[in-house]
């Protein structure tokens, strides 16, 4: 199967069915024609002016009054390259840098950038054999795009760098030579296209996006199993409730617990009790806030993956070429620290629901378990899902309020997104474990409402999941408990037209 790069709008859930899949990339014929094109007219304009273009036949950032002779653009490019490779810290996940391939590739594609045809479809086989470049997580400002994981990126087209291969990381010279393929020759303003660019940030973004929607869809149905464990009460999830305050997330997230509850006999029995904490009662407020912002955000993230992010932009019907700013991450820096924010929100009230299980509240044995005291339960599991949502608040910190000044005060303000894009990712692991131990308390909680049975939906749902992680009779090792319901999680998948609806 095979996905054509081309000029049509490229979605996230298109991405999602990518990295399922081992589909392969091809440009269009549409868009080979507009990267040749361009390139052409920038050779042209080349041997026809003599005044600088910046990053063309010019130095860059505050060396752009610098002229470069014709002889040394090619020269000048390869220089830009290594000297920009300084990434330090983790290693980027290989999916995210397979990410960062399609997203140069698609930004490159719709030729305003004068790269060579030949460099373009490099990157495109690096995808297709799953050669991919190691990159750094640290060394990127968001602006003037992210340089050095881009700059890392790029040092296998010309020979230079590691590359993961076949489960190895080896010598891109040496897999190079195995394809029988030549070092690529940069071009005049090649280098720069390659580097300028957000395709570090928005490929973290799109990463943790998807997997935004999938915690999301976990915590409305987590609710649901824990709303069932505690003996919550139904009416906070009625329409009437939500139509006089009808912001589509809270709409979404009632009509969800609702279905997720359908048939229940736990739901339906008379409660002893008038009113639900908080976490139970305010889910359909809490989580829907957090949806209205993963729509937003992914908004702003589709929107740049359709763009062109590099500097400076070639257009040939005006006969331009203009130094400007696409490359600056601030919609992204901003769009991740939202996100950040939205989804640490998820394990926050998950962790007092949880809080809420353990408590010796509603006829339910303290921490979960009989005969406590002689067993302690799901006592420390809370703790740990409280230590975690007390670090998310550290790393919810925005980045996108800090900027720093770089290259001699030419580039005095940036955006930091792409610490807003690491920290994000971080969040969103973090709430991931928070949500699994929600399951195993509300898993084990609804094991004492016996002989009372939950929803048909819900009672399937832990028929699998107790194969995985049986009840807890007494004490054992908790964090295998914990480990193998993460492995469930990531075993267990949601439909497109559910997480995206």
């Amino acid at each position: 199967m095979t996905h054509y790069i081309s000029a049509q709008f490229l979605d996230i859930t298109t991405i999602q069915e990518l990295i399922h899949s081992d589909t392969k990339l091809a440009l269009s014929e549409s868009a080979m024609n507009k990267i040749v094109a361009c390139r052409t007219y920038l050779d042209k304009r080349l041997e026809n002016q003599s005044t600088p273009i910046y990053g063309i036949n010019t130095g860059f950032g505050s060396l752009c009054n610098v002229k470069i002779s014709n002889e040394h653009l090619s020269k000048l490019q390869e220089n830009l390259v290594m000297s920009h490779a300084c990434g330090t810290g983790d290693r980027v996940p290989l999916e995210i840098i397979k990410l960062m391939l399609l997203l140069k590739v698609q930004s490159l594609s719709y030729g305003h950038s004068g790269v060579q045809l030949e460099t373009v479809q490099r990157l495109i086989d690096f995808y297709n054999h799953d050669i991919l470049p190691v990159v750094f997580e640290q060394g990127s400002l968001g602006a003037s795009g992210d340089l050095a994981p881009l700059a890392h990126l790029s040092l296998p087209l010309l020979g230079k760098g590691s590359v993961y291969y076949k489960g190895e990381e080896v010598a891109a010279e040496t897999v190079l030579k195995e394809f029988n393929w030549s070092p690529i020759r940069l071009m005049a303003k090649e280098g720069l296209a390659l580097l300028n660019g957000t395709q570090f940030m928005s490929a973290y973004g799109v990463y943790s996006l998807l997997k935004a929607y999938k915690l999301s869809y976990f915590s409305d149905l987590f609710a649901a199993i824990s709303l069932e464990g505690f003996d919550g009460r139904i009416e906070p999830f009625s329409d009437l409730i939500h139509l006089i305050r009808p912001h589509k997330g809270q709409l979404k997230t009632a009509k969800r617990i609702q279905e997720f509850v359908d048939g229940s006999e736990l739901i339906s029995q008379e409660k002893k009790h008038v009113q639900d904490p908080y976490s139970f009662r305010c889910v359909p407020q809490v989580h829907g806030a957090s949806k209205d912002t993963l729509d937003f955000v992914r908004k702003t993230f589709e929107t740049e993956i359709n763009s062109v992010t590099d500097n400076p932009n070639i257009f040939i019907e005006q006969d331009v070429i203009i130094s400007g700013g696409n490359f600056h991450g601030q919609p992204l820096a901003l769009g991740l620290d939202y996100l950040a924010i939205a989804v640490a929100e998820l394990g926050n009230i998950s962790e007092r629901r949880t809080f809420q299980l353990v408590s010796g509240l509603r006829e339910l044995p303290a921490f979960l378990v009989n005969n406590p005291g002689l067993n302690s339960g799901f006592m420390i599991p809370q703790y740990t899902a409280a230590s975690i949502v007390s670090q998310n608040k550290q790393y919810a910190t925005p980045a996108s309020v800090d900027s720093i000044v770089s290259s001699n005060g030419q580039e005095d303000h940036v955006s930091m997104g792409a610490n807003a894009a690491t920290k994000a990712l971080k969040v969103i692991d973090n709430v991931e474990r928070v949500l699994a131990i929600e399951l195993l308390n509300a898993s084990q909680a609804l094991v004492f409402r016996a002989p009372l049975k939950s929803s048909e939906f819900i009672e399937t749902f832990l028929e699998m999941y107790r194969a995985e992680v049986p009840f807890v009779d007494e004490d054992r090792e908790l964090h295998i408990a914990i480990g193998d319901t993460l492995s469930f999680l990531h075993y267990v998948s949601v439909e497109k037209e559910v997480l995206f609806e």
